[in-house]
Order: structure tokens, then sequence, then C-alpha cells
């Protein structure tokens, strides 16, 4: 089974692959076109300085970041200063977040119910959320308004995934497997891209979801390209579990980090979600994980040097792209200058 075929730059209109066809014969090998991103040297400055300042580390997974964690248990002389009450706008967006994809409709019942808000504030908040096109009303219930897909869309890592999009499908409908596409932020991976067959298995890694970095494979090739000594200090301990075989010790996954930033390839196997395994590989720029794709197949097989190898050149053509890009404004996409 030879590589993608990727030849010359994809089309831009490429759309979205939800079931493909198995590797056929004839197909070319992709041409290797830039630094391979395993085994660069290893830095003692750039977004892990950002992400983990010198400051005494937490020791619980919390939303905040160190710097924030720092910020917000300090406590001045005279005093624990009381939290302040929730805003409005913090509220609209517990509203917001009660959805999921098991629940894209409610009533405002459940809204209130899954927001912890009470019924009169939900209301008053779905009334304005509706003029603003953040909340549409679906029959006897409430669903997300199409406003917030078209505020997404303008996001920079909607940018990225535009640039990926079209090797993605290529290495997805060549494999045959699921393919993703995740960027990190703090200690977990957000999802921008599955493309995944009609009949593979479910799994926890849609569009959007958020999961901890320490147990799936794109976490890990992320993750591994961060100032190490700074992961240390700052990965919150323990790491989250979802699995038995979940890595949930800081040395450990330091230790196998290192290994991943040297071969510039992360595995997981039944560490996210049981029968399922996963490898990844970051996407580099000027030496900086910009994001990361992954190819996940099932537990009881093995990915394969020829997988491996694919997804590797896949990397290295959407990196080079995006270097490319660098020069018509998209500096923007990412934490610190590159």
């Amino acid at each position: 089974m030879s590589a993608p075929l990727v030849a010359t730059r994809p089309s831009a209109t490429c759309r979205r692959a939800t079931v493909s066809t198995p590797p056929g014969a004839g197909e070319a090998v992709v041409p290797v076109a830039g630094k391979a991103p395993g085994g660069a040297r290893s830095r003692g400055s750039g977004p892990s300085g950002d992400r983990y300042p010198s400051v005494k580390p937490v020791t619980r997974h919390t939303a905040h970041s160190p710097r924030e964690s720092a910020t917000v248990n300090a406590s001045p002389d005279h005093g624990t200063r009381a939290p302040e009450p929730p805003s409005i706008l913090s509220k609209a967006f517990e509203l917001l977040r009660a959805f999921n994809s098991n629940e894209r409709v409610m009533t405002l019942s459940e809204l209130s119910r899954a927001s912890g808000l009470p019924k009169s504030t939900v209301h008053r908040l779905i009334a304005r959320l509706i003029d603003l096109d953040a909340i549409e009303q679906h029959r006897s219930g409430y669903k997300l308004g199409l406003g917030l897909l078209e505020l997404g869309a303008t996001t920079p890592a909607a940018g990225m995934r535009d640039v990926a999009m079209p090797y993605l499908a290529a290495l997805h409908r060549w494999s045959g497997q699921t393919v993703h596409l995740a960027v990190l932020r703090r200690y977990d991976v957000v999802y921008l891209e599955k493309l995944a067959r009609a009949d593979s298995p479910s799994s926890l890694s849609g569009v959007g979801a958020r999961l901890p970095a320490n147990c799936t494979a794109i976490g890990k090739a992320l993750l591994a390209w961060e100032n190490l000594e700074d992961l240390e200090a700052f990965l919150p301990s323990p790491m989250p579990m979802m699995t038995p075989h979940s890595i949930t010790g800081v040395d450990e996954l330091v230790t196998e980090l290192r290994t991943v930033r040297t071969v510039g390839m992360a595995h997981e196997r039944n560490e996210a979600q049981l029968g399922l395994a996963c490898v990844a590989t970051p996407l580099v720029v000027h030496e900086f994980a910009v994001g990361a794709i992954s190819v996940a197949h099932r537990a009881d097989t093995e990915a394969g040097q020829k997988i491996e190898h694919a997804l590797h050149e896949t990397a290295v053509q959407i990196a080079k792209e995006i270097r490319e890009g660098l020069t018509h404004g998209r500096s923007h996409w990412f934490p610190r200058e590159v």
C-alpha cells in the first residue's frame, strides 16, 4: 500500500467526506516537501513560556491556565477577596454551553436544569439571544443559531482547517480510516475536523470536542513540542483519566513525550476510549506545533509503517502550505509570532 496521492495542491472546495472507498491500486507516493517535524531541537522559550509561566504550579485540572490560576488564587494581605457574582455574559455562555451533540434541541425547563440557571433568567436570556441570532426557536424548544456558525467560521483555527482539509480528505480516502485535525488549548485538545466512514465505530472525537491531551495521541503530539520542563511543573497532577489505560502520572507522560519529540510520531491504545487506537504527528511551522493530525484505528489492529509514512507526508505538506501562507497575513493564526 503506497502513500495517498496529493502530488499537486488540492482544490480548496473539497467537501467533508463521510464514506470512503478502500485503497486501490496504482496510487503514487506523495513527494516529501519541507523538513520533517520529528527530531527538532528542544526550545527553552516560545508558546510554552506563555502558557506555563514561572509561578508555583497548580495541582488540579481547571479551566484556567496556570497564569490565570495564579492570579485567581492570589490573596491580598487584608484577606481573601470574595468572588464576583456571575455576570450576564457568563450566564449567557452557561446557557449556550447547555446544548451538546446529544441535546441539540432543548426546552426551557431542560435548559434551566442543564445550565443551573433559574427559569426566569433562562427566559430573559433566550429572548435576547434570539435577537442576536445566537439561539433559534425550534417548535416547542430552542437550538443554537446559525449566527454562532458564522462567527466560528471566521476564527484562525477555521482558516487552518480550510488549508488542511483537502490533504486530510486525500489521506482519509486512501487509508479508509478516521482522520482528525486538532489544536492544543491549555491541557486539552480541541478537534477541528474529523473524517470517518459511515461504518466507523462511534468515538468521542467529534468536531468541537475537547479531550484531555494526555489521553490522546494527537494531544501527545502537540504536548511533545512544548517546553517539557515547564510541562513537568505545570501539568495537573494527577492528570485526567478516561480509561484504566490512560497515563495520569506527569513523569511517565513527559518520558513518553521525549520519545515522541525524537521520532515525530505519537501513539495511544485504549487510553481515550476502549477498543480504539490512534497515531498522530504535529504540524510544525518554524519549530512550533500549530496543530496535529491523526489516523485512528481499532485497538486490535496496527497502524503500520505505511500509514505512519503517509501521515507524516500529509503533515509535511500541510505545514508547508501554512508556512507559505504566512506571507499573506495569516500570522494571526498562531499564539505567538512564527
